[in-house]
């Protein structure tokens, strides 16, 4: 099942970037440059050119923002999901943020930080932490009851019981939203990094957007798409062994 669908996944891409490079060959349209030409600059400009500093800062973020979020959610929704005074507490606080887009909190993060990495880091961590805080909340309530006087009547407490009881029961749950935070950083470090930075790949965006240099603003959308695949794919990797005992324990699989 799972070579099957990778093989209609790449099936799938390749089609569309046939029909881009033949109907996009030798184009004199501004907005739809050459398919060759925006390959090749992706290749050489951002892996083996001068583009390689900004992609790695980006990256930099992108990994300890997405770090702290998923570390964050994880830990603050076992605490709110087991502590009832905490949840009723934290509840409106949590609904009022999580409200507010991360991106309408750059320049308020400006303000605070300035443009610095700690800005961009902090976004990206305050976005994905929800779909991961969300996710581990309703996995620490789904436990059963039962689940809880099994672990009691054999002593299990503390923090046995979260190593071995609670935490297992809501990894999953916390893996379908770390799966939502990938994409969802990559947004936050390219938006983040749109106002008023110098570096990283919202910046060369912004560069060749007011320039009018259509060939970069294409090769910087494919990029975004192959670090997308890229970090979703090796996520998978690791969620299909991180959760082996769940997929044998339900009799499933992951695509």
């Amino acid at each position: 099942m799972r070579t099957t669908t990778v093989s209609l996944g790449l099936l799938g891409t390749a089609i569309v970037l046939a029909l881009w490079w033949v109907t996009s060959t030798n184009s004199t349209e501004l907005y739809y440059p050459d398919a060759p030409d925006v390959l090749e600059s992706v290749w050489t400009y951002w892996f083996t050119g001068e583009g390689r500093p900004d992609l790695l800062s980006s990256l930099a973020n992108l990994a300890v923002g997405l770090l702290i979020g998923i570390v964050g959610g994880f830990a603050l929704g076992l605490l709110i999901g087991q502590v009832p005074f905490v949840r009723y507490g934290l509840t409106p606080t949590l609904e009022f943020v999580r409200a507010i887009p991360a991106t309408a909190l750059i320049p308020f993060a400006i303000v605070i930080f300035g443009l610095g990495d700690q800005m961009k880091v902090t976004i990206i961590a305050l976005g994905t932490l929800f779909p991961v805080l969300l996710n581990v909340i309703d996995g620490v309530r789904a436990i059963p009851r039962e689940s809880h006087d099994t672990a009691k009547s054999f002593g299990i407490t503390g923090w046995t019981k979260q190593a071995f009881v609670v935490m297992p029961a809501a990894l999953p749950r916390a893996v379908a939203g770390i799966t939502v935070a990938i994409p969802l950083s990559l947004i936050l470090v390219v938006t983040s990094e749109m106002r008023g930075s110098r570096e990283g790949i919202g910046a060369y965006l912004i560069t060749a957007s007011n320039s009018f240099d259509q060939s970069a603003v294409w090769g910087v959308i494919i990029l975004l798409g192959v670090l997308g695949f890229a970090l979703t794919t090796a996520f998978r990797f690791i969620e299909h062994r991180l959760l082996a005992w769940d997929r044998g324990l339900h009799g499933r699989d992951t695509l």
